[in-house]
């Protein structure tokens, strides 16, 4: 059996790779064998079988994914190498109907989804008018949501953006802070506008908030307000109230939809206040037009060690409750 792979060429190798071929220690740990570069080929020394249909397997996933993606993470590796089947053969991976996922287009740049739930999550946001995105820090689910609402802006889909969020540090009363409203609203949002920063120029967004396309605003200032052509996007929902959360649902109007995320495991509520988040999960669910992407620690994708972090957090919870 061969065990090599070709590369069409060195781009293809490289963007699987990495530069100077960093990501081939980890995938040697990976994979559990010694993997030997020469050209534009790339073989596994084992004479395990097993070994090598993982290694011709996840191979035949990356350069798929290389086609559209310029390189690839440790974590992003271990994602393709958890969703592998080791019964599928290897034609039907390379099959194009294998490929077709979703993905968000901003202007000229590409958010292609790196976990199974971003596929959802991505698909949800396109199907739905509401979406909960659910999950522990580095899951994209921030990311994803900011890059979705700004190509439905930049596409002419929708008229503006509108981000908010509970400033429960502040108590929701931003008086004593300097400057005008989006100034003292600025830091509780800093998330957002890393993401917007990736995506588009730092010139661009200030250029969108100018024209009104873009508007900040606290998630008390909402109220009584009517929606209309925005996507609306609610981080850090699981430090709304039950009442907020209610009064920003019936927000939305005509051509409008919102993207709440949160992370239910991070609530900052006062104990006497439920979580407008929590209970927005056990009321809510078959709404149609409403849906709810649940992540956990195997989605995070910002580094594996947060992957481990997340898990020993969440054992610890356990241990407390038990």
């Amino acid at each position: 059996m061969d065990r090599s792979v070709e590369f069409s060429n060195e781009e293809q190798m490289e963007r699987v790779l990495g530069i100077n071929d960093r990501n081939l220690p980890y995938l040697e740990a990976l994979l559990g064998c010694d993997l030997f570069v020469k050209g534009n080929s790339l073989s596994c020394l084992s004479k395990d079988e097993q070994v090598t249909n993982r290694f011709l397997s996840l191979m035949a996933r990356l350069q798929k994914l290389a086609e559209n993606q310029h390189y690839f993470s440790e974590t992003e590796i271990f994602m393709e190498y958890q969703g592998m089947k080791s019964d599928q053969p290897i034609q039907e991976l390379l099959s194009s109907d294998q490929w077709e996922k979703p993905y968000i287009m901003v202007h000229n740049r590409f958010a292609y989804p790196k976990s199974r739930m971003q596929e959802q999550y991505i698909k949800s946001m396109m199907e739905n008018q509401i979406v909960f995105g659910i999950g522990p820090a580095g899951t994209g689910k921030t990311f994803l949501a900011v890059a979705y609402a700004l190509g439905q802006l930049l596409s002419g889909k929708k008229h503006k953006i509108i981000l908010t969020r509970p400033i429960v540090e502040a108590g929701e009363s931003l008086g004593f802070l300097p400057g005008d409203l989006a100034q003292k609203i600025n830091p509780y949002l800093r998330p957002l506008y890393d993401a917007m920063e990736a995506m588009v120029s730092i010139q661009n967004i200030r250029r969108l908030e100018e024209n009104g396309s873009i508007e900040i605003a606290p998630l008390a200032y909402m109220r009584g307000r009517s929606l209309q052509n925005a996507t609306v996007i609610l981080d850090e929902a699981q430090n709304t109230t039950k009442e907020q959360m209610k009064m920003f649902l019936t927000r939305l109007g005509e051509n409008a939809n919102a993207i709440i995320t949160g992370d239910i495991s991070q609530v900052d509520l006062p104990r006497h206040k439920d979580s407008g988040l929590i209970h927005a999960m056990q009321i809510l669910q078959g709404i149609t037009g409403l849906d709810f992407i649940r992540f956990d620690s195997r989605d995070v994708v910002r580094s594996r060690i947060v992957q481990h972090i997340v898990n020993a957090y969440a054992g610890d919870e356990g241990n407390e409750k038990s």
